[in-house]
Parts: structure tokens; C-alpha cells; sequence
């Protein structure tokens, strides 16, 4: 590449990063008719979403619950079946990426981003030279990386971070990951299926803190009775490797806990130090993240960001909706986004998903509320997964049944939630679950006997405890509401 700040090429929008939210960004801002610049500082588009985060996680998960799912304590999968497929998968994304941005003329330039003279203008510097960009907008969309912690010397072999997924070695007998939150808890669960004992060190009581507590609770036993063995309200002081391999992590407590391999998922660090964002006029946190208005605007009006470059949430769904957003936003185009009717996704096993409000937080704020419940072990489609653990629990008002909140554990639970969060969305009550026909078996009949249940817990005088036992008026409703009136 060649050029000079005096030859800048002009575009309407230049995006820097071809993440989740930079990919979707970069297209809806060319769908709008505007000359588009993508700056990708790797030779392959996609980001962490594609190459190092959420589509090698899910790939693995999915790879590992297929070798699993026959029951079978004696099932074989090595590291080379786990990081082919991974491979295959995220190639295959790379790939559609790349076609999106060659039919929406989007010019793909490969190399380090960074402001120079101003907030308009953009160098991208490789090895073979540098170009300059001018920007009416720019979208800042470069995401993030693992944190890392001087205590825990990663070395890429035996003590990871959450990077290192395509190199996982299932000939691991023991392993320590430190972090409770959601990357720590899906490769918990993922090493788990594998038969390999793991210990989960986090520092808060609990794991998932926003996660509705009996979900959360669930969750943990099911990781219990896989091995998982969780050591909460604990931090981990000092890293060490003994002579022989094994690492050890001491923690502030005085316990030991020795692994063959540590995975270290606390935090993630935003990738903005490139930037050179003094001459753009931003400031970064301690973390490197970029603070912004709901529009996803910078103190910069010109300048938006999205993905995990501005943090919380972080999930690749929001980072999508955050990049279409902002450029909406910034070309004049009126959009409408509800942040709180955001679902989320946890791929641990069994998977977690929920949207609205929590128990905890409608309790906090006073909101007369009630819960309905059902269990996949009374509905038909559960005992044909053989999933008969799972629940779906709704949470509504107890005098609008407005419905409030969606949560679920188990099988299907990160598909099954979309149901919920379009009533949510319209401000619909459970009677609309009451007064619909599901498809028979299916998982979204749960819908309609937590409705049920619910109701019943509203109507019922008697006993609690009689709401849900097998003479009792839910029973009854259940079976006629849900499965006889359907065959």
C-alpha cells in the first residue's frame, strides 16, 4: 500500500474491525448506499466472533456433545478431530464474510488502524506500506482479547487463556479455570462432557451473578454431577509449575490446587491501543473500553463504537445490533433497539437463556409478580430428547399477567427463548400462551404449561405445596391445556 495524508481516499464510513459488529455495520452503512471501508488488522475477516471466540467455542461444544450424546463413558475424540472441525467451521463464516463485503463493494484494507492529524483521518499501516483514509464517520468496532493477570504466567501450553481454544489437548486428566463467568462456565462444561475433572475458581459467591439465581443453582448442579467442583469466594494469589508439568494455583485462602493444564477466563481487555485514540480525542477506561450514548456515539459525534470494545454485554447477538444501530444513527435512518429486551445465550451444558427481567430484580423493585413453571420431564418432547431436567420458568404480573421475563435451562433453551421475548416485545400477557395451539411434541409447549401453572399458583387457596403434586388442579390443566387436547 501507498499514500500519503495529502491523498487520503474518502469514505463515507470507515469501520475498523470486521467483528460481529463491524461486519453488520460495514453492510447496513453500504445497504444505505454509502462507500464503505472495512479495516481488518488480521489476513482473515471475522474477528474473535469468528476466529477465536464464539463460533470455535460453539463448533467445540457441538463437536463434543455429538461424540457424547450416545451416553457412552468410552467415547474417543482427539484434539486433531476437535480443531479440524473448528477449522472447517470458521473458515466456511470467513468465507461468507468475505463474499458480503465483495457483493456490497466494501473495500477490505489489511492492516493496523490508528488515528492521524484529527479524528477524520485514518492510517493503516502493514507490511508493505500505508494508505490514509478520510472518513465522514467512523465505527469503531475492534473488540477485545483475554485479560491477563501478572499471578498467572500464561505460556500458551499448560496455563491458557480463552485464545487458546483451537489448541485444547483432550489427553488432560485434571483442569483448574479460573473465572465463574460465562467463557469459564461454557469450557467447564465443555471439558466436563469429556470427562475431564474440573475445578472453577471464582472470587464471588456464586457464579452467573446476573443470571436468575434458581437457573444459576440448576445450572451448578448439573456441573456438580458432571465433576465440575466450584471453589467460590475465592482468588487465586499464585500461578506455579512444578518440575513435572503439573501447575498449581495457590490461593489467598492458603489452598492448593494442582492441575495438569489452568485456563484463565477473567476479563477481557478491549483492543484499542493501536488506535492511537489521543489524536482522535477519546479516552479509554482501565480496560480499555469506549464509553457511549445509547446511539453508541462517542464524546467524538462522528466516531460510534459497538461490540466489546464499549464491554457489557459482549455477546456476538448485541455486538450485531449495536453496529446496525450506530450506523442508523449516524446517516439519519430512524431504528428502533430495546437493549432490554436483549436475549442471552449461555452455550454451557445444558444451555442457559433468558430475557427480561430476573426474580431478584422484580423483587428489588417492588413489581407484584408471580412464576409459572414447566418441567421438561412432563412434556412430551423433553422425554424424546432425553432431556428431563430442564425447565422453562416465566415470571408475569400477578394482577396485568403481563409477561415480565423468560428463563430457561436445558435443551433448545437458546432457540426456545425467541418465543418469550417477541411477547415480551408487544407487551403481551401469558394468556397468549394460554390461548395457543403448539405443535405437538415440541419443547415450546412449555410455553404453555408454565402459563398454566402460573395461573393455577394465582387461583389456588389451598396449599402451595398442592399446586404442582399429581392430584392437583395444575395436573389436571396441564395434561388437558398441553397434550391431550392436541392428540
Amino acid at each position: 500500500m501507498n499514500g500519503t495524508n495529502g491523498s487520503a481516499k474518502h469514505y463515507d464510513m470507515v469501520v475498523i474491525g470486521s467483528g460481529a459488529a463491524g461486519h453488520h455495520g460495514a453492510v447496513q452503512a453500504a445497504k444505505l448506499g454509502k462507500k464503505v471501508a472495512v479495516v481488518e488488522q488480521s489476513t482473515a475477516v471475522g474477528g474473535a466472533s469468528i476466529n477465536t471466540g464464539t463460533i470455535p467455542s460453539k463448533t467445540l461444544r457441538e463437536a463434543v456433545l455429538r461424540a457424547t450424546r450416545s451416553g457412552s463413558r468410552d467415547h474417543r475424540i482427539s484434539a486433531s478431530d476437535l480443531a479440524r472441525r473448528i477449522e472447517e467451521v470458521a473458515s466456511n463464516e470467513v468465507r461468507v464474510f468475505e463474499n458480503q463485503f465483495r457483493r456490497n463493494d466494501i473495500d477490505v484494507l489489511i492492516g493496523t488502524a490508528s488515528f492521524v492529524s484529527g479524528p477524520h483521518t485514518i492510517r493503516v499501516a502493514n507490511q508493505e506500506g500505508e494508505q490514509f483514509c478520510d472518513a465522514d464517520y467512523v465505527l469503531i468496532a475492534t473488540g477485545s482479547r483475554p485479560a491477563h493477570n501478572d499471578a498467572i504466567p500464561v505460556d500458551g501450553v499448560s496455563i491458557i487463556d480463552t485464545d487458546a481454544i483451537r489448541r485444547l489437548r483432550t489427553e488432560h486428566h485434571v483442569l483448574t479455570i479460573v473465572g465463574g463467568g460465562v467463557i469459564g462456565i461454557e469450557y467447564a462444561c465443555i471439558a466436563a462432557a469429556l470427562d475431564i475433572p474440573v475445578t472453577v475458581i471464582e472470587r464471588r459467591p456464586r457464579i452467573l451473578d446476573f443470571v436468575d439465581q434458581e437457573i444459576a443453582e440448576a445450572l451448578s448442579y448439573h456441573m456438580r454431577s458432571r465433576g465440575v467442583t466450584f471453589r467460590l469466594g475465592e482468588e487465586v494469589e499464585e500461578v506455579t509449575k512444578s518440575a513435572e508439568g503439573k501447575v498449581g494455583a495457590k490461593l489467598k485462602s492458603g489452598k492448593q490446587i494442582w492441575s495438569d493444564a489452568l485456563l484463565y477466563a477473567v476479563g477481557r481487555q478491549a483492543n484499542t491501543d493501536s488506535l492511537n485514540l489521543a489524536a482522535s480525542g477519546l479516552v479509554v477506561d482501565e480496560r480499555g473500553r469506549i464509553q457511549v450514548n445509547a446511539n453508541y456515539q462517542t464524546s467524538q459525534p462522528h466516531i460510534y463504537a459497538a461490540g466489546d470494545v464499549i464491554g457489557f454485554p459482549s455477546l456476538s447477538s448485541v455486538s450485531i445490533e449495536q453496529g446496525r444501530v450506530a450506523v442508523c444513527h449516524a446517516f439519519g435512518v430512524p431504528v428502533v433497539s430495546v437493549p432490554e429486551l436483549f436475549p442471552y445465550g449461555i452455550y454451557s451444558i445444558p444451555e442457559i437463556s433468558f430475557v427480561g427481567k430476573t426474580e431478584e430484580q422484580l423483587t428489588e423493585a417492588g413489581v407484584p409478580y408471580e412464576i409459572g413453571i414447566a418441567h421438561y420431564r412432563e412434556i412430551a418432547r423433553g422425554q424424546i430428547l432425553n432431556d428431563t431436567t430442564g425447565f422453562l420458568k416465566i415470571l408475569f404480573h400477578r394482577e396485568t399477567h403481563q409477561l415480565l421475563g423468560v428463563h430457561i435451562v436445558g435443551e433448545g433453551a437458546t432457540e426456545l427463548i425467541h418465543i418469550g421475548q417477541a411477547v415480551i416485545g408487544f407487551g403481551g400477557s401469558i394468556d397468549t400462551f394460554v390461548n395457543t395451539v403448539f405443535n405437538y411434541p415440541t419443547l415450546a409447549e412449555c410455553y404453555k404449561v408454565a402459563a398454566l401453572n402460573g395461573l393455577n399458583r394465582l387461583n389456588y387457596s389451598g396449599s402451595p405445596d398442592s399446586i404442582t403434586d399429581g392430584g392437583s388442579l395444575h395436573q389436571t390443566l396441564t395434561i388437558v391445556g398441553a397434550e391431550e387436547l392436541q392428540q
